[in-house]
């Protein structure tokens, strides 16, 4: 049996399942989400056709749909034996063996019985959040599948098993489909992605790699987890471990690090693994398994943040195509001029960026769309429609940040005086309405600042032992460093701490380090933290 559950070894409902309560309030967020999304975003999208250049528009089982949890790695990493550890059980259609067994990709979702539905038939489902994928065609749904069973764990979240990764062309080119498209398609409704690598091999092949690479905007989802970690000795472990990074590091090109966890996700132990980490790897794996237990109570601020990220991206899609339309001539030439505009789509996009005052990593990959638009006529895309653009401002200015002030406050994991640590004897109380910025100097984080304060915060978590968040006891001392009162601090706190959680994650944290230095500058805080200081 396993040593660890996501329920810390008990099954019982009051710790697998939400309250009644709680159920009915995420269903309200969700209702919510889907009405901004369906009123003020989609429009936009299907009038300059950002499914063709991006993705499909989200269907309302899109949105509702359960946390995903999507396992990448090569063959042999122990994707489907960690299935079974959290499940504690088998599920239908799992094959566990030395060679590469898994040759689909797996949906396991809950249903009160056993039972798989075929790639086919689960594209269709209205239902279920996969109609998206009958875009990939035949060659892929004959290899996906949805297991179902039984089990408190998949009440909260549901989970992707994917092929094992081999490397070569041969692999590639055998599957029938483009594996790395459908591994960006899943990572864009993710919620947690785990980068599964086995101690004996950590080498990257191409597939890998450009699995890797597609994962890219996507990095704050991302956990690597070095899997039989206690299959090496300590020092083979330290070894492994540095190798692992160095061989990411030369894949993954961010300035962030991304959270490695040591993990040995046994259904049975082998005899012959090794103690002498045991300590470290089981606290390795409870961490783990907390980011997977709070994904439920995250899942609303998650989605609330993909569909923000997804508005914005629509918003520079419709005044590329609009620009883009409006710059070809009305009569002669027409060919000419689109060559002409794809040759130097860069210097057009830095015309729309000054144009409307866009920032830079807002603008989609240059390269890829001008694949993507050359099997285009851009003397049919649509003019720009303002109205369109009004509602999606409205959605990102005033619904959305709306929505986010009326979540609950508090983490029920922490106790009420640990949630602020300014204001120890005062309970959170709820935000208020949204307030728009006086003036647009002090609620922009400048680039250079965020830099700083990242790095700072890289320090901090290396300091307190790793992690992608820092407590607010760590957090407070540098906060005080500022001279601000403790009346201040705690207003900072509250804009800041956006999930409140209790925690500071990067995004948070450069934004309570920006705060306290607008206020050093005579700035007064608002009572709503502005949208345009969002992450």
């Amino acid at each position: 049996m396993s040593s660890f559950s996501l329920n810390h070894g008990s099954k019982s409902p009051s710790t697998s399942s939400p309250r009644p309560e709680e159920f009915d309030e995420y269903h309200q967020y969700i209702e919510s989400i889907q009405r901004i999304y369906k009123s003020k975003v989609r429009p936009l999208e299907v009038t300059y056709n950002f499914e063709g250049f991006h993705s499909s528009p989200l269907t309302p089982s899109d949105i509702s749909a359960k946390p995903i949890v999507l396992l990448i790695g090569q063959y042999s990493t122990g994707k489907t034996t960690f299935i079974k550890y959290l499940l504690d059980k088998s599920y239908p259609g799992e094959h566990i063996g030395v060679e590469p067994t898994t040759d689909r990709f797996v949906a396991v979702m809950n249903n009160n019985e056993d039972r798989v539905i075929p790639g086919n038939a689960a594209a269709v489902d209205q239902d279920l959040p996969f109609r998206g994928l009958n875009l990939f065609g035949q060659a892929f749904l004959s290899r996906f599948q949805v297991s179902q069973t039984n089990s408190p764990v998949l009440e909260n979240m549901t989970i992707i098993d994917t092929p094992g990764i081999l490397a070569g062309d041969k692999q590639r080119i055998e599957r029938g489909y483009d594996h790395t498209q459908v591994i960006d398609w899943f990572a864009q409704r993710a919620d947690l992605i785990l980068l599964m690598f086995d101690s004996h091999k950590l080498d990257i092949s191409n597939e890998f790699r450009m699995a890797i690479h597609s994962l890219r905007g996507q990095e704050e989802k991302v956990r690597v987890v070095l899997n039989k970690s206690d299959m090496v000795s300590q020092q083979q472990l330290m070894r492994v471990y540095g190798a692992m990074m160095w061989s990411l590091g030369k894949v993954v090109q961010t300035p962030e690090v991304m959270r490695v966890f040591l993990g040995s996700f046994w259904s049975e132990r082998p005899p012959n693994c090794f103690e002498d980490c045991r300590d470290l790897i089981e606290a390795e794996s409870k961490d783990l398994l907390k980011d997977l237990k709070d994904l439920k109570r995250q899942a609303v601020m998650r989605k609330i943040n993909e569909i923000i990220k997804r508005a914005r991206l629509a918003r520079v899609h419709a005044l590329i195509i609009s620009h883009l339309k409006k710059e070809m001539p009305a009569m002669f030439g027409k060919k000419k001029k689109q060559e002409a505009l794809l040759a130097n789509l860069d210097q057009e996009f830095l015309k729309i960026q000054q144009r409307h005052h866009i920032p830079a990593g807002d603008f989609p990959n240059v390269d890829r769309f001008r694949q993507a638009l050359a099997l285009y006529d851009m003397d049919k895309f649509k003019p720009m429609k303002e109205d369109l653009l009004h509602k999606v401002d409205e959605a990102l200015n005033v619904d959305l940040p709306g929505l986010i002030s009326s979540l609950p406050t508090g983490n029920p994991t922490l106790a009420t005086k640990d949630r602020n640590p300014f204001a120890p004897d005062i309970e959170q109380c709820d935000s208020p309405i949204p307030t728009s910025p006086t003036s647009h100097s002090p609620w922009i984080l400048p680039e250079s600042d965020k830099a700083q304060y990242g790095a700072r915060f890289t320090r901090q978590v290396a300091a307190a032992g790793g992690g992608d968040k820092i407590s607010g006891a760590d957090a407070k001392s540098i906060l005080m460093e500022s001279g601000l009162s403790n009346e201040t601090l705690a207003h900072v706190w509250r804009l800041s701490d956006l999930d409140f959680d209790g925690y500071l994650n990067a995004d948070e944290f450069a934004i309570a380090m920006h705060l306290t230095k607008i206020v050093q500058n005579g700035v007064t805080l608002p009572e709503k933290l502005p949208s345009t200081l969002l992450p």
